[in-house]
């Protein structure tokens, strides 16, 4: 398949691995993390880690928008079904994510909760013509990825006066969670572990562009390099990052010129500023609340805001008891330190959201079976 084929070549992997070895200095180790869950997949699936050295490590970070979705705003959605009865449309991996007290959305749909699964924001919106007299709500998710679309769908709602419609915005920010990141104790002391460079995201830095990663390079002095989603495409990145770091380069290098330009995409940059505006405070799993790290509706969009339009609690929630998602997230640890992984918490009974998600680590662990011998 002309334009995937060329970037999965076992033997070009062979040679890049060949030239990875020879690039390390034996006597550091390095530490890279693939902010992406779907780098992380495709170090999994393609077996990347097995042609790299020994001294060359893969650290999992947050880059899941299901994983990363506090179980509070799950808790709200399901509240919005049993108080409101409205319509709920969702994407399909967020309808298995555990809430409080072992609730998921995908629970309360088989106990009578009007839940359907959609595939894209025009699906809701159609649901939502075809319903004039219910309220139907999307449930917003995602990184800069998936918001533009977001925007597309209220600005219609608004067009056409299709005042039955609400979006729940949940839409975060890349940059603000790899700052968090950077400046958590566990690697600002390197007293847990540290990270020494980051394969920047795909699909968001076709949006939002290299441009913003620039900040990180110079503030953190850590490099930095927007890596495809092919194994290729990761391994030419990991030798970017290591040739950066063995001559105390620190610098933004876009492996996926591709697709990526430094500015990105400006037409959907200003159409999601035209709809969106930052939220002073977001809560994540596992980076806890992390300021300006999340978009909220503008007031003149309000109509079709969600929070503006019902009352929705403050609601006290509670984690399954031994799940290191947020650990995971962190990338403090790994799935295979979890003591849950692969003996309670599997694919068909998830205990939480790396597992549950197509781009959790905890399911690329697992999807992949390199690691189910560790569960005993």
């Amino acid at each position: 398949m002309k334009y995937i084929d060329e970037f999965r070549s076992g033997e070009l992997a062979q040679k890049l691995s060949k030239k990875i070895h020879l690039a390390i200095d034996p006597q550091r180790s390095y530490n890279l993390m693939e902010f992406c869950g779907g780098h992380t997949h495709a170090i999994f699936r393609y077996g990347v880690e097995e042609l790299m050295p020994d001294n060359v490590h893969f650290i999992h970070g947050p880059g899941c928008p299901v994983c990363v979705l506090p179980t509070a705003r799950i808790d709200q959605a399901i509240h919005l079904l049993q108080q409101e009865e409205v319509i709920l449309c969702s994407y399909g991996d967020l309808l298995r994510v555990p809430a409080s007290h072992r609730k998921s959305l995908l629970k309360v749909k088989a106990e009578g909760g009007d839940v359907r699964m959609v595939y894209s924001t025009q699906d809701a919106l159609k649901i939502a013509r075809e319903n004039p007299d219910r309220e139907v709500v999307f449930f917003a998710i995602g990184f800069e990825t998936t918001t533009p679309p977001s925007a597309v769908a209220i600005q219609q709602a608004a067009a056409e006066s299709l005042n039955n419609f609400t979006v729940f915005c949940n839409h975060v920010l890349t940059p603000a969670a790899i700052q968090n990141i950077l400046e958590s104790p566990e690697v600002r002391e390197m007293s847990t572990f540290s990270i020494d460079g980051f394969f920047g995201p795909s699909h968001v830095s076709a949006i939002i562009g290299s441009r913003p990663y620039e900040f990180f390079a110079e503030e953190f002095q850590r490099p930095v390099v927007i890596a495809g989603f092919e194994p290729l495409d990761v391994m030419q990145s990991a030798l970017m990052l290591i040739r950066q770091l063995n001559e105390g380069r620190y610098e933004v290098e876009n492996e996926y010129h591709r697709v990526v330009t430094r500015e990105g995409n400006q037409k959907a940059q200003r159409l999601v500023s035209e709809v969106f505006e930052l939220r002073p405070l977001f809560e994540w799993r596992g980076l806890g609340e992390v300021p300006y790290s999340a978009l909220r509706i503008k007031k003149r969009y309000a109509t079709f805001d969600t929070e503006q339009r019902f009352e929705i609690p403050e609601i006290p929630t509670s984690e399954v008891k031994g799940c290191e998602c947020p650990a995971i997230l962190r990338g403090v640890k790994r799935p295979s330190d979890c003591k849950l992984f692969g003996r309670v918490c599997t694919p068909e009974n998830p205990m939480g959201s790396c597992m549950v998600s197509s781009e959790g680590a905890c399911a690329a662990y697992w999807s992949y079976g390199r690691f189910r011998s560790q569960t005993g």
